[in-house]
């Protein structure tokens, strides 16, 4: 079942829209699903579609709800890439750590789930590597994750499980910030980095032309994974 919700901020002085979607039983735990720079689109819903089916209840918040609430965009899309470029040079980071903050607590609080993960893409992924250092989450995977090569002095923080998907090719995340990211990463006893060569940026993708079927299988199938193992 999915349905839109709202989740109270943690200062109290707003609420998130979050798209929710609870598996047929009792959640085995809780995923938020960050998205990437053009909302909480169809791709995002049916990724949460896809962990309620695997029994997690699923959230994804929308992370532009400050200054673009509702907004559903197609990467496909020429104009509709350029207004989330547009989004993304406008959004501050730090909120969106303390939006998922903030889900973290509602889903702990008034759903009751004890483990909670997350998956993020994209400005996700970067802030799934943000929710490892900064928040207690149980556990958190993020793909293609965009400067964190920028944000590697904040490793220190990762005191749970992280997993990142890094496409090779990627052509925002170039081969500099790839080798920063090992470098500062590969010896961290909580982090677990896999490579994907010749893959580019969105390769993971539920849907559209960025999509890499045999290389979003081998990713999801080691988030699933890792994500049962630390969820448990």
């Amino acid at each position: 079942m999915a349905e839109s919700i709202q989740i109270p901020t943690l200062d109290g002085s707003g609420t998130i829209p979050a798209h929710i979607a609870r598996p047929a039983g009792s959640p085995k735990a809780a995923i938020i699903v960050i998205p990437e720079i053009f909302g909480v689109n169809e791709g995002i819903r049916g990724k949460c579609a896809k962990w309620a089916a695997a029994g997690y209840l699923a959230v994804a918040p929308d992370i532009f709800w400050r200054f673009a609430p509702g907004v559903e965009l197609n990467p496909d899309v020429p104009e509709q890439l350029n207004e989330a470029f547009g989004h993304f040079q406008r959004y501050d980071a730090n909120d969106g750590v303390y939006d998922i903050e903030a889900t973290i607590k509602w889903l702990r609080g008034s759903e009751g789930v004890a483990k909670i993960g997350c998956a993020g893409y994209c400005l996700g992924g970067r802030l799934a590597y943000m929710a490892a250092a900064r928040t207690d989450i149980d556990a958190s995977v993020g793909y293609y994750g965009v400067m964190i090569d920028q944000m590697l002095d904040e490793a220190h923080g990762i005191a749970r499980p992280l997993m990142l998907h890094i496409p090779t090719a990627d052509h925002f995340v170039g081969p500099e910030a790839q080798a920063a990211i090992h470098a500062g990463l590969d010896n961290h006893p909580r982090v677990t980095l896999y490579d994907y060569p010749g893959l580019d940026h969105g390769f993971a993708a539920e849907m559209g032309e960025r999509r890499d079927e045999a290389g979003a299988a081998l990713a999801d199938g080691r988030t699933a994974a890792f994500l049962m193992e630390h969820l448990a």
